[in-house]
């Protein structure tokens, strides 16, 4: 099993990753409402991955990588941003900062897993 750590603020969004995620049979996972959450309960969890969004109140979804990158349990975690700002400028700068992806939103649900998968070879 895949452990991923979600971080999204949106609880509709959260429910459709979930039940792709879950619908795979790969993946365990622990969502989270916000940035804040996230550095909390990340080194308990130990991911294998992290799924951000990007633009959340209080942290974003960078900050909250940042505040993760800190530990060293975590500092080479994978680490995949959803966005809803999918500009070009925007995914080269948050691949230069340590994403192995970038997912734009709306996303796929089905095709999520899949997609997490090929991210994760990318950083290997």
């Amino acid at each position: 099993m895949i452990k991923l750590l979600h971080v999204e603020d949106d609880a509709d969004i959260r429910e459709i990753a979930l039940m792709a995620l879950e619908l795979s049979g790969e993946f365990d996972v622990l969502q989270c409402g916000s940035g804040q959450e996230a550095v909390a309960k990340a080194a308990a969890f130990a991911p294998d991955v992290f799924l951000l969004d990007m633009m959340m109140p209080g942290m974003t979804g960078r900050e909250a990588l940042d505040h993760m990158r800190k530990d060293p349990l975590l500092e080479n975690v994978p680490a995949i941003f959803m966005t809803a700002r999918a500009q070009h400028f925007e995914i080269e700068e948050l691949l230069k900062n340590g994403a192995v992806e970038v997912i734009a939103k709306p996303f796929d649900p089905m095709a999520l897993p899949e997609q997490i998968k090929l991210a994760m070879s990318k950083s290997t």
